[in-house]
């Protein structure tokens, strides 16, 4: 299995990243989400120039907040400073779409993004739609040093219902999932795998990434201590933000403490102003830090149970686990404004980096 970091998008990302390469990490993905964190593209440059080994990856790139021609731009530009080391991580969006108050995209919306862009980075000279009017497109000076094509760059769906599932094995792309549970993660795969036959997929072209978040803890460390709250209570606290966004998520499955903190925190989100937008207040802070109003309801429970969050010994055998399932890649959480040092030196000493 190959190791990698993800991380909400600070400007001096090449800091954790450059570290990461030194441990053994082979691949970084950043998220793409405006308002919330840095530039993606920014942030990637510097790594790019300041790192010689570790892939550099969209986890994952809106097809929305972005033309194609302006991704495909950056995505070679990229290529240039770092040949051979991008990954294109694509998804139809969660917060950073939801951030600006608007839905997923839909998937044919991000089937023919894909085609654009990589009929560009290939060389064509496309017909493009856009303001109501189909245009001629193409790349003008793609052999004049300043970007780089030449290089292949690898494309990754972030795909979690039937549908876009089948259009990641359609379209040959990796696949990005997300770790909240053993179980979870074990039907994700399970269902990829489904959609990889019915595609004809050959094993040898199936890539499976999971990213996780959570935080490995010391012998008898609390699960809603200080470090656990501060690393893996984000992602945590995105099980209750879901509760909201999933528009009538069913919570009857779920354990009765649970149900009771979605039921509480639903009443609490009633209370966000302004009303016509209390998405703002819902995302402020989301995957970076846990609000001081959510706290009560990000408990030791739900972190132990929807993060990859434990003893060393513990998450060894979760993480052995996920690559018996089929994962090939397992990429860690690491967050801005901690100690980039002791957050990757912890994860690679669980991993058997370094």
């Amino acid at each position: 299995m190959r190791y990698g970091i993800v991380m909400p998008t600070p400007a001096d990302a090449w800091k954790a990243i450059k570290r990461a390469e030194e441990l053994g990490f082979e691949s970084a993905w950043l998220f793409d989400t405006q308002l919330v964190s840095a530039d993606i593209f920014v942030a990637l440059g510097a790594a790019a120039i300041s790192t010689s080994r570790i892939r550099l990856g969209t986890g994952v790139l809106i097809p929305s907040n972005r033309i194609a021609p302006v991704a495909a731009n950056a995505l070679a530009s990229l290529n240039a400073l770092a040949p051979g080391r991008i990954d294109f991580g694509l998804g139809t969006g969660f917060t950073g779409r939801l951030t600006m108050g608007l839905p997923a995209i839909r998937l044919a919306e991000m089937k023919e993004y894909v085609r654009i862009v990589y009929g560009l980075l290939e060389g064509e000279t496309l017909s493009w739609s856009f303001e109501d009017k189909d245009r001629k497109i193409r790349f003008l000076n793609p052999g004049h040093g300043l970007i780089n094509t030449a290089e292949p760059i690898p494309l990754w769906l972030s795909a979690f219902g039937p549908k876009s599932r089948a259009l990641a094995a359609e379209l040959g792309a990796g696949w990005i999932n997300i770790f909240r549970d053993d179980a979870e993660a074990g039907r994700g795969i399970e269902a990829m795998r489904q959609a990889w036959d019915a595609a004809g997929t050959p094993a040898d072209a199936r890539r499976a990434a999971i990213l996780a978040y959570g935080c490995p803890l010391a012998p008898g460390e609390a699960f809603d201590g200080e470090r656990a709250m501060a690393l893996a209570g984000p992602m945590a606290a995105v099980t209750l933000h879901r509760s909201i966004e999933g528009r009538g998520m069913p919570i009857d499955h779920l354990p009765e403490e649970l149900r009771r903190n979605i039921t509480a925190f639903r009443q609490l989100y009633q209370s966000y102003e302004p009303a016509d937008a209390r998405y703002l207040s819902l995302h402020e802070g989301h995957l970076l830090y846990v609000r001081d109003d959510e706290r009560r309801y990000v408990t030791a429970e739900l972190i132990r149970t929807r993060t990859l969050t434990g003893e060393e010994a513990e998450l060894r055998q979760k993480i052995a686990a996920l690559e018996t399932m089929g994962y090939d890649e397992l990429a860690v959480q690491v967050l801005p404004g901690r100690d980039y040092d002791e957050q990757l030196a912890d994860w690679a000493r669980v991993l058997g980096l370094g």
